[in-house]
């Protein structure tokens, strides 16, 4: 990979609806070969997907959580268990497995804190493997996924 595929990228990453043209203008090339290399970022994996950003307030998810949770038993049945329960949930925006405590980082986006607690309380406590949990509040984002 090269400067200017690490250009598509970060073009690619900040309006993933640019055209072939638009691109190509911004990095320096004609659009055949900006079409070339984005295909082959593509068949590389190194360009995995294109979706929309989507603001979460417009969307009803304003309210963001970073919860850590700790299992009872770490072995391999309640990880896979805890696992794709938790991969289930609409309100669990991303998880990470971690090394060392706590287990998991988890970032949950949901209306309010009422529907927070009805989570946390129903679905996340609710689950068996779960020894603990703590819920971290977002004052401001300062930087966002992308």
């Amino acid at each position: 990979m090269d400067d200017l595929d690490r250009a598509i990228i970060m073009h690619l990453q900040q309006d993933g609806r640019l055209t072939h043209s638009q691109l190509a203008e911004r990095i320096g090339l004609t659009p055949s070969p900006v079409l070339r290399r984005v295909k082959r970022l593509e068949q590389e994996g190194v360009i995995t997907g294109y979706q929309a950003r989507v603001d979460p307030v417009a969307a009803g998810r304003s309210f963001e959580v970073m919860v850590t949770a700790e299992l009872r038993v770490n072995n391999r049945e309640n990880v896979e268990a805890f696992e794709e329960q938790v991969a289930s949930f609409d309100e669990v925006v991303e998880c990470r497995r971690l090394f060392g405590l706590p287990d998991y980082l988890i970032w949950v986006a949901v209306a309010d804190l009422e529907s927070f607690e009805r989570f946390l309380t129903a679905k996340l406590m609710d689950l068996p493997a779960v020894a603990r949990v703590s819920s971290h509040f977002t004052m401001r984002v300062v930087k966002p996924r992308r």
